[in-house]
């Protein structure tokens, strides 16, 4: 859990429902410093979306895991639309906010303390690039290897992300190269935010290309069933569990063509 002067995401959705003014920073760890895309797309209703995460949305099946739920917004539109849903996030204020706007069953849980223990879901839900909370190619591995035992068999992760290769910037292209040179993927990020005097400790958010993401997922029991196009670098993804690709009819399997 984080610490009260760490919560620097949570204070900021925390002020920016109360009314007050916020900025998100995020700096990462080669110096570079960029805006966040701010409080007011995290609290936006599901009406304000971009067609592209409405879509994803409605991928979700049955008993949702909202990760990273932020303030809410994911499991406020899915238990609109029926769902059963756990929202989890590392941060105090940011549950809280979920709590006071409507959200029926929301924890203050990071993303690897994820366990059976929550019982068997039908969907793991990673929108807004949430997929960077697999954090490294070996944590990605570990963790879609623990939800595939938490999940019912016809379960899916439906996630978003963006390729960082699909750029021109010279900073992030040398932030690629410096990864590589270190042993880390390429879209590796190590960052962390900023809000007025909050600051959050520095974590690993990965960001990864199609064919990076179809092979962290080999060996887990979990495969790419589609990808979904999405604006600029980013893309939606559908991971299902292989045996439900032997289920499927000839001609089927091993589609990537989003429905």
């Amino acid at each position: 859990m984080l610490k009260r002067h760490q919560d620097a995401y949570g204070r900021m959705v925390l002020d920016h429902l109360r009314g007050e003014p916020t900025r998100e920073i995020v700096e990462r760890d080669d110096g570079f410093i960029d805006m966040g895309p701010g409080a007011e797309l995290y609290l936006a209703p599901f009406s304000e979306w971009v067609p592209f995460q409405r879509r994803l949305l409605r991928l979700c099946r049955g008993r949702v895991l909202d990760v990273g739920c932020g303030a809410g917004r994911a499991a406020l539109a899915l238990q609109r639309l029926g769902h059963d849903v756990l929202a989890i996030d590392n941060s105090p204020l940011a549950i809280r906010v979920c709590r006071t706007r409507g959200v029926k069953n929301a924890r203050v849980m990071a993303v690897t303390e994820v366990s059976i223990r929550l019982g068997e879901f039908d969907s793991i839900l990673m929108l807004g690039n949430n997929i960077g909370l697999l954090g490294s190619r070996a944590r990605a591995k570990r963790l879609l290897t623990r939800w595939f035992a938490m999940t019912s068999e016809s379960a899916r992760i439906v996630g978003e992300t963006l390729d960082p290769y699909a750029t021109t910037n010279r900073d992030h292209l040398a932030y690629q190269r410096r990864n590589r040179r270190r042993g880390r993927m390429g879209g590796q990020i190590r960052l962390r935010v900023r809000h007025r005097r909050y600051c959050t400790p520095w974590f690993d958010y990965l960001f990864a290309s199609r064919d990076e993401l179809t092979a962290l997922a080999r060996g887990t029991g979990w495969r790419v069933a589609r990808f979904v196009p999405g604006p600029g670098p980013r893309y939606g993804v559908v991971l299902e569990k292989e045996s439900q690709a032997l289920a499927q009819p000839a001609g089927r399997a091993g589609s990537r063509t989003p429905r």
